[in-house]
Formats: structure tokens, sequence, C-alpha cells
């Protein structure tokens, strides 16, 4: 049976978290008047904090983009909102998000003051745009995340990749680099409390403060030089490799999704 964590440590760990996160808000005023090198480690560290607060233990496989790298696009599956303190920790880079989280309270402020680009997923003529504000942000030689799923799993399946915020890429000649997130409980088992598929950040949390740990894995597949392919074929590519490194199917197209938007 997988243990639980104590009630009293688990509020230990949110006051723990709180104060983290209040941290996090005083350093992210300052932050975008900082040079890049040390936005990145001030990155890094925080997520590295947060991700030691909540007792998850992170593990990278292959090889990440070195920051010599002047052009890098990340595309990851999506589980949870850990995913971006999980990357931030292991690869600082900036993400794309749906504009409703710039509303947010606390990680709204937090996600603008990093460098989120937000996108207005109602908006199909949006996807044009954040294609040109990704490609110049690659441009500058920093990194950007997308979650070209759209929507979040729990770590059991993968949803279709969908190809429409890789344009960027191309666009810029970046190397794409797939990588595929997991997380495990004390067990070796997938750990589905660590998946964002609660009605709230609040009840997260709690599922993810009941564990006693979590090990959550990012692996680095070999990147592919956007340059020569187009837009779908890196969405098959990412896709493939993400599912063969995860040992799960490749998931059938499904109607109606037109953005590659991450949930958080």
């Amino acid at each position: 049976m997988q243990k639980t964590t104590p009630l009293l440590l688990r509020g230990i760990r949110l006051i723990h978290l709180l104060l983290h996160v209040v941290s996090g808000l005083l350093q992210s005023i300052v932050y975008p008047y900082f040079p890049l090198h040390i936005q990145r480690r001030m990155m890094q560290n925080w997520a590295t904090g947060l991700l030691s607060t909540l007792n998850i233990r992170l593990h990278c496989h292959g090889k990440p983009p070195t920051l010599e790298m002047p052009r890098v696009l990340l595309a990851a599956n999506h589980v949870s909102w850990l995913d971006v303190c999980a990357l931030m920790a292991a690869c600082p880079t900036r993400f794309v998000a749906k504009a409703e989280i710039s509303k947010w309270p606390v990680l709204g402020l937090l996600s603008r003051n990093a460098g989120t680009l937000f996108i207005e997923r109602a908006r199909r003529s949006d996807t044009l745009r954040m294609n040109q504000h990704i490609s110049e942000v690659l441009e500058k030689g920093e990194r950007v995340t997308v979650f070209p799923e759209g929507t979040i799993a729990d770590g059991t399946h993968l949803n279709h990749f969908h190809a429409s915020l890789l344009q960027s890429a191309i666009t810029a000649d970046a190397l794409l680099y797939p990588v595929a997130i997991r997380y495990r409980n004390t067990a070796g088992d997938i750990c589905r409390e660590a998946a964002y598929i609660e009605p709230s950040l609040l009840l997260s949390l709690q599922k993810i403060l009941s564990q006693t740990r979590i090990d959550a894995e990012l692996t680095f597949n070999e990147p592919a030089q956007c340059g020569m392919k187009n837009r779908r074929e890196l969405a098959r590519l990412s896709e493939q490799a993400i599912a063969d490194t995860l040992s799960l199917p490749i998931p059938h197209k499904q109607a109606g999704k037109l953005f590659d938007l991450p949930d958080v």
C-alpha cells in the first residue's frame, strides 16, 4: 500500500511552500531587469527550491540543450503544473500558456514577470501572432517550451500532438527537443496524484502534499533541426520520441483540437 504523508508534515511543507512562493514574488519584481544568464540562474534556483519543498526529486536523462545553443524549442508532454517547475529546474526556459493564467492571483504575477508568452485560445488568429513572438524570442537566444497536446493527461497516456505552434521553430531554424515527463511514487508506479486533473490548484496541491515523495523524470531526446521540416513532421517526430520514451501508444487524432496550448 502506498504510504501518505502525516498531516503535521503536510502542514509544515505547506508553510515552507507559502514562504517560498512569497520569496518568488519578491524576486519576480526585479527579475526582468537582470541579464539573461542571471535570470536563468534565478529561475533554476527558485524552481529547484520549490521541488525540494514538495519533496520532489528530479531525475534528468539524455542531454539537455547547452547554453551555447542559440535557438532551442522544447516540446513536452503535459501532466501537471509541476511540469513547469521541473523544466525550469532542469533547463531554464520560457513557456507558452493560455491567457487566462495571466489573470490568476499569485501564479499570474509570477508567470508574467518570468516572461511567459500568453495566447488567446479562443482566437484562432492569435496562433500567427504567437508563432511570430516565439520566433523572436528564439532569435534572441532564449529557450521556449510548448506543450503540443494542448491539454493535460494523467501520465498513463498521451494526447494527440498538434502542430500549430511548432511553426515558430521552422521560422527561426531552431533545434527542437522532445522532452518526456513522467512522475513516479515511492512504489515506482505512475504517480497519478501529481497530475493536474483536479478542478482547482488547491486540490491538486493537497494530493501532491499527501505523497511522501515524488520522483519527476525528464528525458531529453535527441534534437531535430527544424529548417528542412514542416510543422506536422515535427509534431509526429516529437510525439513518437516521447511515446517511445514513456512506452505509451501513439494517440489517434481527435477532432476539434486546434491549438498547442498548456492548461497550466
